[in-house]
C-alpha cells in the first residue's frame, strides 16, 4: 500500500528503534530524564532559544503556548484554515478561555495588513488581542511557506501593538529544508515556537515547545501536567526525536521532490485540476471537479488500487509525501491516478 494520507503515518527506522532501545531514562516529571533533557537542550539550541519543553503532540504544544500567553476573554489572531482552527477540537476556547479571530489568507498565508486590521482597538467595548499565531509550513494551504519578509512585517506589527507571537511550526523543518534558512532565522521573530517530531521527521510521537522566556516555559510545564501531558520515562520517545533531528532533517528535500514529481504526474490527467507551482514542500492538494465522481468513491477506488489519500472537503484531495515513500512508489501512484481517473 502506498500511503499518502499524511506524513504522520511514518514508521521509525531501524536506526531510530535502536536509539530508542538504548535510551537512558529517568522520571521526566521530576526533570530527571537525561534523554529528554538532552532533546530539550538540542531543540532550544537549534531554534536559538533558551529553553524547551517536550510534549506528546503538536496540538498540546500549540495549546500550552496559547494558555501561557493569554488570559481568558482575550482573542487570538490566526489564519482561517490553520491547524489551531480546524484540527484542535476547539481547545483554545475550552482550555484557555480565548476566542479565535480568523483571517482568510492566500493558501494559508496572512499579510501584515490583514493582521493589523484584525487587531481590536483598545477601548471599553472590544476584545483584547492577546496573541498572533502563524503556521509555517501551512498544512491546509498545501504546505505553503511563509516568506521571511512576510514574517518580519507581521512581527513589526505585533511589536508596534505589544502583542506576542507564536509559531505553529509542526512542519517548520520542511520550510528549513526548502529554503535552506536555519530554523533559528524563523524562530527569532516569535516568543514561542512549537515543532513536531512525528511528521516528516519520522519519530513515533512528540513535539517541542521552545522559548527564551524561561518563566513561560515553566508555566507551560505546569499546564502540561494539568492537561495530562506529563510523562515519566519518556526518554524512549525523546531518543527518537534526537535521532530525527540528527539524521532526518536534510532528507526532507527528497519528500519535496517527490511531491513535485507527483504534482507533475497529476497535471497530465485531464480530470485533475492542480497548480504544480504551488507545491512548495511535501503536500499536494488537487481538485477533481467531475460531479459524477463522489470524493468518497474516488478515495475508495484509489485504495482498491493500492493508494491511500484524503478527501479534504468539496472536491479537493490531499496527498502527502514522507520518508516511507520511495521514488518508485511515486511513479506507481501516478500510474494508479491515471488509471482510475482516465
Amino acid at each position: 500500500m502506498i500511503d499518502l494520507r499524511s506524513d504522520t503515518v511514518t514508521q521509525p527506522t531501524d536506526a531510530m528503534r535502536k536509539a530508542m532501545a538504548r535510551a537512558e531514562v529517568g522520571d521526566d516529571v521530576y526533570g530527571e530524564d537525561p534523554t529528554v533533557n538532552r532533546l530539550q537542550d538540542m531543540a532550544a539550541a537549534l531554534l536559538g532559544k533558551r529553553a524547551a519543553l517536550f510534549v506528546p503532540s503538536g496540538t498540546m504544544g500549540n495549546q500550552l503556548a496559547i494558555r501561557a500567553h493569554t488570559q481568558p476573554g482575550q482573542e487570538v489572531i490566526v489564519e482561517s484554515k490553520a491547524h489551531i482552527v480546524r484540527y484542535e477540537q476547539g481547545a483554545a476556547g475550552a482550555l484557555a478561555g480565548v476566542q479565535l479571530h480568523w483571517v482568510v489568507g492566500d493558501r494559508g498565508i496572512m499579510t501584515a495588513e490583514q493582521v493589523e486590521a484584525a487587531i481590536r482597538p483598545k477601548d471599553p467595548y472590544s476584545i483584547p488581542t492577546g496573541l498572533i499565531c502563524i503556521e509555517n509550513t501551512h498544512n491546509s494551504g498545501g504546505g505553503t511557506i511563509y516568506s521571511l519578509s512576510t514574517i518580519e512585517k507581521i512581527r513589526a506589527i505585533a511589536t508596534k501593538h505589544g502583542i506576542p507571537m507564536h509559531l505553529d511550526g509542526a512542519r517548520l523543518f520542511n520550510a528549513v529544508a526548502a529554503t535552506t534558512l536555519p530554523a533559528s532565522t524563523y524562530a527569532q521573530h516569535f516568543e514561542t515556537v512549537s515543532f513536531c517530531l512525528s511528521k516528516g521527521l519520522g519519530a513515533p510521537a512528540g513535539s517541542l515547545l521552545v522559548s527564551s522566556d524561561t518563566q513561560l516555559i515553566e508555566r507551560a510545564r505546569r499546564f502540561r501536567r494539568m492537561y495530562g501531558g506529563a510523562m515519566r520515562q519518556s526518554g524512549i520517545l525523546a531518543a527518537a526525536g534526537i535521532h530525527a533531528l540528527e539524521h532526518h532533517v536534510t532528507r526532507l528535500k527528497t519528500d519535496h521532490d517527490h511531491a513535485k514529481k507527483l504534482a507533475r504526474a497529476l497535471q497530465q490527467i485531464p480530470a485533475v485540476r492542480i497548480a504544480p507551482q504551488h507545491v512548495e514542500t511535501n503536500i499536494v492538494i488537487f481538485d477533481v471537479p467531475d460531479p459524477r465522481l463522489a470524493p468518497a468513491d474516488l478515495v475508495a477506488q484509489l485504495k482498491d488500487h493500492g493508494v491511500l489519500i484524503h478527501a479534504i472537503g468539496g472536491r479537493s484531495f490531499r496527498a502527502v509525501t514522507h520518508l516511507n515513500i520511495s521514488t518508485k512508489q511515486i511513479d506507481e501512484a501516478g500510474e494508479v491516478f491515471a488509471r482510475v481517473l482516465n
